[in-house]
Parts: structure tokens; sequence; C-alpha cells
């Protein structure tokens, strides 16, 4: 099997990236991770951004292999040691205001078999090393998106039945057209015309102000705290220098973040989580007072206590996201294995910090205040999928008063 057109939808998958996803202009540094094994999109997101205006495009090679060999064999103590061309690296991104387009492919369990404690420490001291460039991101200090392409090892994952390798990945990169609208005439009018949709829903959520949410589904009983002033965002996004962006490719979410200090209750993952390159799968998670007090996976449990337990903020929520299970990517039946896509296909949490754009005039705020505000600060942001077919979800306004948000598993609001 060979996706028929496959190079001219790649070259319009490139361009969607770079125009509507970090949308660069003239004048722009671009940052772009990518694996080794997709060379040949990675040409095309260079050409596209240098074609646009960029002045600076920065390539960061990936290999997974590499990236396993180095945690098996490299000392514990030097992976926790973040070395400063790193740190100087992180900070000429940010001098430039440098946009950020990360391309995720890499197996969902690439590395399994590493010992949980060596690569929770690492992840740690890194996650700690570049914090100046996470929270300028979930500031919008900068644009930034992350898309995907079909790894090998990946699609195989994802497409066990298929006849051979070529047809895998084929099968792959088919859903990643769909799911991004690279099929349409027009991909950037077809995103203009989804986010115009999404931006509806965040609207009537905004309007209301509910002070808490109930989520109710088998497994799963949850009360949220919502803050004061908190804001429902979409797809687009608008960043420090009044630039339009895209943050995820694909997206069907509307999102906000939670009080963190407001959480009772019990709620049980639908889908596979893909952290650290492992999947952790049959998650369940019991808050008492905003507080992660008991987590358990089925597959992967101690990989996923490390990442509760062992990180700051971990152990508190940072983010609530809506997505009905009638989303074009939940409705394809196909479970992608990584949170990329998985997250739009189901309502989902998120472990650890929030967006300070989460709430009014969060993006001003020091760390501090928005702590003060509700907001979780935290070294993690990890999102896991609860939500299916079976989930209602009510909004409770101040005066108590319940107005249903979703209905099995769709908007009812």
């Amino acid at each position: 099997m060979v996706l028929p057109n496959f190079k001219e939808n790649l070259k319009k998958y490139a361009h969607l990236l770079v125009k509507q996803g970090i949308n660069v202009q003239p004048g722009h540094t671009v940052a772009l991770t990518i694996s080794v094994e997709q060379a040949e999109l990675a040409r095309l997101l260079v050409q596209e951004a240098y074609a646009l205006g960029a002045v600076e495009v920065l390539v960061t090679w990936t290999d997974e292999f590499v990236t396993r060999q180095n945690y098996l064999h490299v000392p514990e103590e030097r992976l926790e040691n973040i070395p400063q061309y790193r740190v100087e690296e992180m900070n000429y991104v940010l001098d430039k205001k440098a946009s950020r387009l990360g391309i995720l492919s890499s197996a969902p369990d690439a590395l399994s078999g590493v010992d949980p404690e060596k690569l929770s420490k690492a992840t740690r001291a890194l996650n700690i090393a570049l914090k100046p460039l996470r929270l300028a991101s979930q500031a919008n200090k900068i644009s930034w998106t992350l898309g995907a392409a079909a790894g090998a090892a990946w699609a195989k994952q994802v497409f066990p039945e298929a006849a051979s390798e070529e047809e895998a990945v084929d099968l792959l990169w088919d859903q990643i057209f769909k799911t991004c609208r690279v099929y349409e005439e027009d991909p950037v009018q077809a995103w203009v015309e989804h986010e115009a949709r999404l931006d509806e829903k965040a609207a009537i959520l905004n309007k209301e102000q509910f002070v808490k949410l109930h989520y109710r589904a088998p497994g799963t009983d949850l009360v949220l705290g919502m803050p004061k002033h908190h804001v429902w965002e979409s797809a687009g996004s608008v960043n420090a220098q009044g630039e339009h962006f895209v943050a995820n490719m694909p997206t069907e979410e509307v999102f906000t973040a939670p009080d963190f200090r407001v959480a009772d209750g019990y709620v049980t993952s639908t889908k596979p989580l893909s952290y650290n390159g492992n999947l952790i799968e049959g998650i369940k998670v019991t808050f008492e007072n905003g507080q992660i007090t008991d987590v358990s996976a089925e597959k992967g449990d101690e990989v996923m206590k490390k990442l509760v337990f062992d990180n700051r903020g971990a152990r508190a929520l940072g983010e609530v996201a809506l997505v009905p299970d009638k989303s074009p990517i939940s409705q394809s039946n196909i479970t992608f294995l990584t949170t990329l896509f998985d997250e739009n296909a189901s309502n989902h949490l998120a472990i650890g910090a929030a967006y300070a754009f989460s709430i009014e005039g969060g993006t001003e705020m020091s760390e501090e205040e928005l702590e003060a505000a509700g907001m979780n600060r935290s070294d993690v942001h990890v999102d896991f999928m609860i939500g299916s077919d079976k989930m209602d979800i009510d909004g409770i306004r101040e005066d108590g008063t319940v107005v249903p948000i979703f209905r099995q598993g769709d908007w009812a609001i």
C-alpha cells in the first residue's frame, strides 16, 4: 500500500503546521524538534518557514534508539546534571521569542524497561533546568505547536493488523491527515472554521463562570472547584506579541484550569497514557481536598506513582478539558497511544501545572499570585483521559443551580 498523493499532502501538512500552527511571520525565529526518521517532513517544514519570512530555523534532531541507549547506559548522576549548553540554548530561544514546533513520532513505549527511578530523576532534572521555557509556553509568551508524524514503531502499535510496516505507516499518515483536515481543499480555512465552532462553546462556558464541575461515569464521581475569573479556551491562542497560533494539531477540546485546592472523589482512565516512554493503563485516582491521596494503574503503576508523588505540584490538577465523544478522533475508534490524539477523543484532566492564561490577567501574575488564585504550580503537566459515551458533567452555579454540560458523552449546553 502506498498512500495516494502522499508527497502533495505532506507538503500541505507542513504548510498548515507552519502557517496556522505556529503562524510564522517575517522576522521570526523557529525552533523545530523532530525525529531523524522524519527528515522529509523536517525539510518541508524548514522550507515553508523560510517561505513565510522566518530569519532562522533551529532544528533539534531526536532518535528514539539513541535516547533509549542513553537512558540505559549513562550514569544516573550524569543524566541529572543538565549541561549548561542546554540552558544557553533555551535562553537563546526565549530571547528571540522563537516559535516552537514539536513533531511527535516515537513509539509510545520507547523507554519501556528503563529503570523508572532513573527515568523519573532525569526527567525531573530536565524539567527544573528548562523551567523558564515551560513557564513562557504556559503563559503564551511565545507561540508553540505540537504535531505528529507517522513513526514506524508507533504505527505498528496503532495498527498491529497491518500486513506490513509500510501499510501501518500509511494507515497512520492517513489518520494524521484526516484529523488535521489536510484532505480539505484549503486546510488553513478549514481550521479557521473549526476554531470558530469551538469558540462558541468556550464563550458559553465563560459567561456561566461555574463554581464547580461534577463528573459522573462508570468508575468516576468527581467534584472539582473552579477559580474566580477562569477562562475557557479552545483551539486558537494569542501570544504576547498579539499573534494567533494553534497549540495542538489536531485538537477538539475546550479547556481551562480548575481550582487546585478543591477536588473530591475519584476518576478512572478510559484510554492508555504514554508518559516517559511507558504505556500506563487502567489508572485510578482518588482526590481529597484537592490532593491526590491514592493512585494506581493496572499497567505502569510504578511510573504513574513516581509522576504523582516525586514531582512538585503533581498531586493536584492543572487542567480540565471537554471533548465530545462524537469528535472525529473518537469516532474513528482508533486508540492512538499518544496524548496528542487520544486527549482529543476524550474528556481529560491534567496532573500538574495550570496554564497562566486560564485565568483573567494570569499571564502577568507572579507564580505566587497564580497559586493564590487557585492555579496549580508544578514542574509537570500530564494529561490523562477519562471521557466516554457514558459520561455526564454538570456545571454548578454560585447559587447552587445545576446546569447540564455533558450528557452521555456529548454537549448538552
